[in-house]
């Protein structure tokens, strides 16, 4: 099913957990509003709890594959990762807030949430011991940890809010964490047969210390 027919069907799915309730809904009430069959429904989606986070489902299977590329910096590929979550909610505010509504209501979508935001910041820690070999497991889960809280902090902005919230207010809130934690941006490279003088803050990871100066320094090992 494409995503824009896994997108309808959610929706059609939050209209109907919205007007009657989420327990009192069958999967045969969402199969005949979105247009499917109930098997085509069950094929797809698994369940009513599923059907809620559909959407999640493509975006970390995006991650995935955008993490699976080559990137030249790995904090910044974490932060244009949540930049790319963050503007798909919010290319529909909509459709987050009743999704948000619903799932405020019933308490088992809550416990699926935390779970479903965990995913998530696994995803940028795990990525991140992959990409930064050496990296101390703690620097790893804290930036996780951090990116994920501000990220879910600007979104629920948004959702509960009934002003737009552009991806710029996120995008310098990421900023503003690569600076603290020491990973922001990285100096112009020097030439060849410069004598380099490298200062790094005393917060920045070990291994992010490495790895700029592999990358500074033409030949360094």
């Amino acid at each position: 099913m494409a995503t824009s027919s896994r997108t309808a069907v959610m929706t059609a799915a939050l209209d109907l957990f919205d007007r009657q309730g989420f327990e009192a809904t069958s999967v045969e009430q969402i199969a005949q509003a979105a247009g499917v069959s109930r098997s085509t429904f069950f094929r797809q989606f698994g369940g009513k709890d599923d059907v809620v986070f559909a959407d999640h489902e493509v975006l970390l299977q995006m991650l995935r594959d955008y993490f699976a590329a080559p990137h030249d910096d790995p904090w910044q590929a974490v932060r244009d990762a949540c930049l790319k979550v963050y503007r798909h909610f919010a290319a529909d505010p909509d459709l987050a807030r009743r999704r948000y509504a619903v799932v405020r209501q019933v308490p088992a979508l809550r416990e699926r949430e935390i779970v479903t935001v965990f995913r998530y910041e696994r995803l940028f820690d795990e990525y991140l011991r992959d990409a930064l070999p050496g990296l101390d497991p703690v620097d790893a889960v804290s930036f996780a940890a951090v990116v994920t809280a501000i990220h879910n902090h600007v979104l629920r902005r948004l959702i509960c809010g009934t002003k737009r919230v552009p991806a710029s207010v996120l995008a310098a809130a990421l900023d503003e964490a690569l600076r603290r934690f020491g990973v922001l941006g990285d100096a112009e490279a020097p030439a060849a047969d410069d004598v380099v003088v490298a200062v790094f803050p005393r917060r920045m990871p070990t291994a992010e210390v490495a790895r700029r100066l592999r990358a500074e320094l033409p030949g360094a090992s």
